[in-house]
């Protein structure tokens, strides 16, 4: 009775790894944007929880400024692109960017995002 080796080949083993290291460069690549996003939506819906009674919009997007600066993702969105509404006598802050991240060579990783202060 012969019995039949099983298992993967070293050719196999190379593919896998070589797929598995893709997988980890783009998880690796896509981390920092998502870190920012989630960063920027905290940001927005703490300001827009502190934006009731008078405050004008020039002092709410002062206030996205600092704790984005704070958070250093100030480079992401800039307070002028912020879009502002008041409802219920506070502000519903909006913004929607798109994030660029090279990937290898001439190749990039494209992420759009909006940003909501509405549940």
């Amino acid at each position: 009775m012969k019995s039949r080796q099983r298992g993967i080949t070293l050719l196999g083993m190379i593919f896998i790894a070589i797929l598995l290291g893709i997988d980890l460069l783009i998880a690796f690549k896509a981390f920092g944007p998502y870190r920012e996003y989630f960063s920027l939506k905290r940001i927005v819906q703490v300001v827009a929880e502190e934006s009731g009674g008078d405050i004008s919009e020039g002092e709410v997007r002062d206030k996205f400024s600092r704790r984005a600066n704070i958070d250093s993702v100030d480079h992401v969105i800039k307070p002028n692109e912020l879009v502002l509404r008041k409802t219920g006598g506070r502000y519903a802050i909006e913004a929607a960017y798109t994030r660029k991240v090279p990937l290898v060579s001439n190749i990039s990783l494209s992420f759009d995002f909006k940003i909501s202060s509405q549940k």
